[in-house]
């Protein structure tokens, strides 16, 4: 594996993947967007999202998916270093959901908008 690729297995792929994360998952809300997290018993995160269809533009919805896949495929584990300074977090499967009126234009601006929603809102995991 390249060290900078993005595998298939690091994405959810199964309505029944998404709906476990749906069901058993903490919700974290943000600006016009949610982070759905639960942990899993693999060694890695995993990432799924969701944007409403309400967001209109396949293009601009194409787009934010590009950028969220990118911040992940170059940070994977951000949310165990996040969690660094208080205590260690297991693997993940997160769902990014996104909602009419979300505008993102630079990975940067994703990258500072997911650390402080983190920051400010920590989930609690068993």
């Amino acid at each position: 594996m390249k060290p900078l690729s993005l595998p298939k297995t690091y994405l959810l792929r199964n309505k029944s993947e998404y709906d476990n994360v749906y069901c058993h998952g903490k919700r974290v809300h943000g600006v016009n967007f949610s982070l759905i997290l639960l942990p899993n018993n693999l060694e890695y995160n995993r990432l799924g999202i969701s944007i409403h269809g309400q967001l209109k533009g396949a293009a601009k919805r194409n787009r934010i998916k590009r950028i969220i896949r990118e911040f992940f495929r170059l940070d994977r584990r951000f949310l165990q270093e996040m969690s660094s300074r208080s205590r260690e977090l297991p693997s993940m499967d997160m769902v990014i959901t996104v909602r009419k009126g979300f505008n993102l234009e630079k990975l940067a601006d994703f990258a500072a908008s997911v650390s402080s929603l983190l920051d400010q809102r920590k989930p609690s995991f068993p």
